[in-house]
Formats: structure tokens, sequence, C-alpha cells
């Protein structure tokens, strides 16, 4: 079972993203026939292979094979199939969100133009508006932005889940940034393997009923993974990029909330 994107028309700058995949996809094949034996990984590649007929040709053959395939399976069998499926959709969202990252750094090291969606673009637009210091500083002032973290216990996920997705994503960002020697290479996939291997055994599913606090620790995770080390981040660049104009200072001494030459409060 090698899972891959489809391989006509990657744009270059999409082909490291196509190799990740690809690579992930190779793994969790082996990973699969040798848990599960090579039956099970037969019928998962035929699955793959047929949904990749039906998807690209728009086969109608094919669709009716893969229903006669899925609808013949027993139970335990459609089990794997769905997990097997599951967790490369959960590694193809890992290597998309790292190369979401290599473009943005990509462009970053290029000296790009603000991109849409970033703080830069949307001062940069607010500037072209003509809006006005002292509107920019009304907003700032009083805007209030609330992250929202869900308490529905089907929404959350396991914790063991995410620090093996972590783990994958921090491997692929080495291999992205670091060039490996051969030996380095063997031990990086052979890392990759061990967590791919992990995920594979731990079931996505919960066996027992979520109490308030597994909530409280799955939210309190978020807390330190992205808000308590990545906001102070945002605001130092965002201070940046307010006071890097012919006045720097200007707009944060008439806000009152920090002095030229200072930071934001971490």
């Amino acid at each position: 079972m090698v899972m891959s994107m489809n391989q006509f028309q990657v744009p270059d700058k999409d082909l490291p993203l196509r190799d990740d995949i690809r690579l992930l996809g190779r793994i969790l094949g082996d990973t699969v026939r040798s848990a599960k034996g090579e039956a099970v990984f037969d019928i998962i590649e035929h699955v793959r292979q047929t949904s990749i007929r039906f998807h690209r040709d728009e086969d109608q053959g094919a669709r009716h094979e893969l229903e006669a395939i899925l609808n013949g399976l027993p139970p335990r069998q459609t089990i794997e199939v769905i997990r097997a499926f599951s967790y490369f959709s959960h590694l193809a969202n890992i290597a998309e969100d790292q190369h979401h990252i290599r473009r943005r750094r990509a462009h970053a090291l290029a000296r790009s133009a603000p991109r849409e969606g970033s703080m830069a673009y949307a001062l940069a637009r607010a500037e072209e508006a003509g809006l006005s210091r002292s509107a920019l500083q009304a907003f700032l002032t009083t805007a209030v932005i609330c992250p929202v973290l869900t308490a529905h216990p089907t929404e959350v996920r396991r914790k063991s889940t995410i620090d093996r997705e972590l783990e994958l994503a921090q491997i692929l960002t080495e291999r992205d940034r670091v060039r490996l020697t051969p030996e380095e290479e063997e031990a990086s996939e052979e890392a990759l393997r061990r967590a791919i291997l992990t995920l594979w055994q731990t079931s996505i599913l919960r066996r027992t009923k979520l109490n308030v606090v597994d909530e409280v620790a799955n939210g309190l995770f978020y807390f330190d993974a992205t808000f308590l080390r990545e906001l102070p981040r945002f605001y130092a660049g965002l201070e940046d990029q307010l006071t890097s104009t012919d006045h720097p200072g200007e707009f944060w001494d008439t806000c009152g909330q920090c002095r030229s030459g200072t930071r934001l409060p971490r």
C-alpha cells in the first residue's frame, strides 16, 4: 500500500508535499502489513487502487467494484480498512500542515510581499485604504479576540494521538530543514516508523467516557502548545510591523499600551 497524492499535474512547489505523503503512506502500508498480515494489506491496497480509478477516471465500473468489495467485507476487516484510511488522512493532514509552513518560510526567505491572511497583509490593506493611526488605535484597544475550545466530548482528541502527530510533524520539519547524512536519513525514517506504528496501535476512539477533568486537561494542552508559545511572538511581530515607520513607537506611545523600545506584556 503506497498511498499518495494524485501524480498528475503536481506543481513544482508542491513536489515536497507529494514526496512527504508518499513516504508516510509507504510507511503506513508497511505497518499495516506487519501488524495485520498480507491478506488485510491486499484488501486495503485493492480498495485504494479501485478508489483511484473511480475518482481519477470517473470509472463507473470501478465504482461498482468498490461497492462490491466493501459490501462483502466482514465487520472486522471493514474496521481495518476504515482505520487504515483514517490514519492515512491524519498523516496527509500533517504533511499538508508542514507544507504550509514550508511555503510560508519560502516566501519569507524570498522577502515576498505580505500574503493574504497575514497580519502584515491586513495592515498594508489598512494603510492603502487610508485608515488613520487613531482609527487603528481605537480598533486595537477595543477589539476582543477569544479562542473557542470545544467542550463537546466527541470533539476532544486523545492526547496520545496528538503527541504522536506532533512527533511526526517535528521529524518532517527536521527532514525538510537539515541536509541529512545517509545514516541520519535512515535514523529519521526509523523514527517515522516508530511514531506511525505507535499511532496505529493507538485506538482513534475512546473506550471510556470522558469526564470534566479530561476535557479541562485537553483544553489546557492547547494553551501550552499554541497560545502560550505563539501569542508572544504574534504580539512582538505586530508591534514590529506597527512601529516600522518613519516614526517608530509613535503608535504605541499614543496607545498607552507600550513605550518606544519596549515589548508588549507577555
